[in-house]
């Protein structure tokens, strides 16, 4: 039989009822879920909160070490000129606590007579301009020193300005500093100029022993012909005190035989002039060395580079006694202006360079090219050595830098060379020859009309 209507009602209401429940259930259990993770999140914020603050924190304290790390006068003042943090330093110079000077008006710290200037230097915060000023501070004994105070514009976040910071330094340490560094920049020329010094004597040794190589033929030659001179001057010595004693004409012609009174007279000539050659030879390189010093406080001149470069390889290969092959393409034409004793130390400085690179080597080489433009002449010295490795490329025209064992070089040759072609207008540069070898460039401007003129 069939279920009576009102069981069957009341069957699906209990259905309905618990259906009901489960939904309420499972929407209890959802929101507790939520809560959850709200919770949760909120734990997690918590702890970067903490994080964020201890960090904060770190930061604060590694900024006040900083500040109050700081030896000089540091200031920090908002718009109005309030004081709104101050380090140690400054509260040490007006005798005052850090904290004491919060709050306060720069200009009550000033001393009298220089808040104006103060004032002026303060109004570049609003157009973030950097000034400086030397102001005095109160203090309880009254002994501050002047302070050199620099005035800088703070920025706020926005990078506007927002005041102003003030960092100094008592003049005194300042001037004292400034003295120290004086007197060693003083000390460090006295030494340059030393050094220097001790190159040019170096190149002068080097010249001089060219010179002594060529002054050697001439003065030879002339000690040789006055030895003749002597020995032929006490014949006919011997030949006219026995004219002038009336001897006879057989006795006359026979010393005239046996002291070979025609021999001598035939041969005086010749002494004479050889003699005088030789002595203008030596009187000519006199003159040269006048021309090869090293002052320049004359005028410039015109320098024909041909003969300078002629002479200092003359007296550079003599000097050094090597027989190493040079060969010089230089065409008369090539005039500078200048200082002949400088540009000769140039050459060389070059050529012994070449030399040194060359040693030990069976097969050296050494050329030495000129050419010319319209508003230059080029010089070039070339060697057949290693060359130059690529590191060393930028650092051989620095002073005191040298390749050379200690003691054979003072590492200022080419650096002084280098400045002699800039004071001169030109410049020295270094590179690697395609063939092999390094190559020395002097480039300088060609002698112009007033140079001419002189």
């Amino acid at each position: 039989m069939g279920e009576h209507p009102e069981n069957l009602l009341d069957h699906v209401s209990n259905i309905q009822s618990m259906q009901l429940d489960a939904a309420q259930e499972s929407a209890w259990v959802e929101v507790i879920r939520k809560m959850d993770e709200v919770y949760s999140d909120l734990i997690q914020y918590e702890v970067d909160l903490e994080e964020k603050n201890a960090a904060l924190e770190d930061a604060q304290r590694f900024i006040s070490s900083v500040v109050e790390s700081v030896s000089d006068v540091l200031i920090v003042c908002d718009e109005n000129g309030v004081v709104l943090q101050a380090n140690s330093a400054m509260a040490n110079l007006v005798g005052l606590e850090s904290d004491a000077l919060a709050g306060k008006s720069l200009s009550t710290l000033i001393a009298e007579g220089n808040g104006d200037h103060l004032s002026a230097v303060m109004g570049g915060w609003a157009d973030k301009e950097i000034r400086d000023c030397e102001v005095k501070f109160h203090s309880d004994d009254g002994q501050t020193d002047i302070i050199a105070i620099n005035c800088s514009a703070r920025l706020d976040h926005n990078g506007k300005s927002a005041g102003v910071v003030l960092t100094g330094r008592p003049v005194g340490e300042l001037r004292r500093a400034y003295e120290a560094l004086n007197l060693a920049h003083r000390e460090l020329k006295q030494v340059q100029q030393q050094l220097i010094q001790q190159e040019k004597m170096a190149s002068l040794g080097r010249l001089v022993a060219g010179v002594a190589h060529e002054l050697n033929n001439p003065i030879s030659f002339i000690y040789g012909n006055i030895h003749m001179l002597d020995r032929y001057y006490r014949r006919l010595v011997d030949y006219l005190s026995a004219i002038h004693d009336g001897v006879d004409e057989t006795e006359r012609e026979r010393l005239r035989k046996d002291l070979k009174v025609d021999s001598v007279l035939g041969d005086l000539s010749s002494l004479v002039e050889g003699t005088q050659e030789g002595a203008e030879r030596i009187s000519e390189i006199v003159m040269n060395l006048r021309r090869l010093s090293f002052s320049s406080t004359d005028e410039p001149q015109p320098i024909n580079l041909e003969k300078v470069v002629n002479t200092a390889v003359k007296w550079v290969s003599k000097s050094g006694r090597r027989k190493e092959e040079f060969s010089v393409d230089m065409p008369s034409d090539l005039i500078v202006c200048g200082h002949e004793g400088q540009i000769h130390q140039v050459f060389v400085n070059l050529i012994e360079n070449a030399l040194d690179a060359t040693a030990g080597n069976p097969a050296a080489k050494i050329a030495v090219r000129g050419t010319k433009d319209e508003h230059n002449i080029t010089v070039s010295v070339y060697d057949n050595g290693p060359g130059l490795d690529d590191d060393l490329m930028t650092k051989v025209f620095e002073p005191f830098f040298t390749t050379k064992k200690v003691g054979e070089g003072t590492g200022l040759g080419l650096w002084i060379s280098y400045g002699i072609a800039k004071d001169c207008g030109g410049v020295l540069k270094a590179a690697n020859a395609p063939e092999g070898g390094a190559v020395f460039t002097l480039q300088l401007p060609c002698a112009d009309g007033s140079c001419m003129r002189t």
